[in-house]
């Protein structure tokens, strides 16, 4: 079994990592929540220190010009995706902020190139707070999963999954997969959000995160079978209880808002996520910035995957003292990696 040091990536929440040939590329939301960089190494733990590029900036004003969260890269038919929310002012009178979701694209062979392209907004039958876009494609079919407010139903997100007639816009009607229902998708706030595809022999598992993203926040689960209509709910069973928590005893609080990718030899499937190792967080937590990428070993069972619990950290880690430089930099004394212009 691959051996693995934790943080992976400090200060980097919602991390995404795709392996692609030899390489794995990361990225995640920014700290500063106004860019977004992609990084690139050979192995999972030298991603702290690769060279950083920063492939998109915030706009000055307008819908894109606010807390650039959760960006994602794809790779279909042969060009380079990211999906992300934006915002364009700090709440709408729900109280929730004013996201929607976006897509880049970039058909060179490297995604760190300066060649993205905005194709502009993911556009819902209903115009409301949605975060959080991820996508595959399987047997030749792109589907998209994504979190959205229906003002029709209590709490701030819910999840959907629509077939995508092009890597930018829906082909069919959302359909809810999951909604907050159970008490732990529901502490502080109620929200189901960031959701992930594993796949694996003849099923397909969709996790996802639910509460408050300070210590309740959690994994969920959803699974379904392999070449069933998974535009249909009832083809998807809910796990009532979360799979992947927070682990007082390793010192490892509200871990969620993960990623799956491979080990480099192709044998493990990893499971990358961020979490905190203090419960002291000072104001809103979506502002405190030592929300971690790490990476845990997925394993299989007859009953499908084990995420464990979140292992403790083994490398430095910036304390609650610690205070993010105003260029978004790294902290004093952390492994500095490499930051474009």
């Amino acid at each position: 079994m691959a051996v693995y040091h934790n943080p992976i990536v400090l200060q980097r929440a919602d991390p995404w990592v795709l392996k692609s040939g030899d390489d794995y590329y990361f990225t995640a939301s920014d700290p500063e929540y106004d860019c977004i960089a992609i990084r690139r190494a050979k192995a999972i733990d030298d991603l702290q220190s690769a060279p950083e590029h920063v492939i998109w900036r915030k706009h000055d004003s307008g819908p894109m010009s606010k807390y650039i969260w959760a960006p994602e890269l794809h790779r279909v038919n042969g060009a380079w995706y990211i999906y992300f929310a934006a915002a364009e002012r700090e709440f709408e009178p729900s109280g929730l902020p004013t996201h929607r979701m976006y897509v880049l694209e970039n058909t060179d062979d490297d995604p760190t190139s300066d060649h993205w392209v905005e194709k502009g907004r993911i556009v819902t039958p209903i115009d409301s707070f949605s975060l959080d876009a991820t996508s595959v494609v399987l047997d030749g079919v792109q589907y998209l999963i994504w979190a959205q407010k229906d003002p029709a139903i209590e709490g701030n997100s819910n999840l959907y999954i629509a077939r995508m007639a092009n890597p930018w816009t829906l082909d069919t009607e959302p359909v809810m997969l999951t909604r907050p229902e159970y008490d732990w998708e529901c502490v502080d706030f109620l929200v189901n959000e960031g959701p992930a595809v594993l796949r694996h022999g003849d099923k397909i598992y969709v996790t996802y995160s639910a509460s408050g993203t300070g210590v309740p926040y959690a994994v969920g689960l959803l699974t379904a079978d392999r070449g069933a209509d998974l535009l249909d709910p009832a083809s998807w069973t809910k796990s009532p209880v979360p799979v992947f928590k927070t682990c007082a005893e390793n010192g490892q609080y509200g871990p969620g808002h993960n990623s799956f990718t491979v080990s480099e030899d192709g044998t493990q499937d990893l499971m990358i996520y961020h979490c905190r190792n203090y419960t002291d967080i000072k104001g809103d937590p979506l502002f405190d910035p030592n929300r971690h990428a790490r990476v845990g070993v997925v394993t299989w069972t007859d009953d499908g995957p084990d995420f464990g619990v979140p292992l403790p950290d083994d490398l430095w880690t910036p304390t609650t003292t610690d205070v993010l430089p105003a260029d978004g930099g790294p902290l004093a004394g952390t492994p500095a990696a490499p930051r474009n212009a």
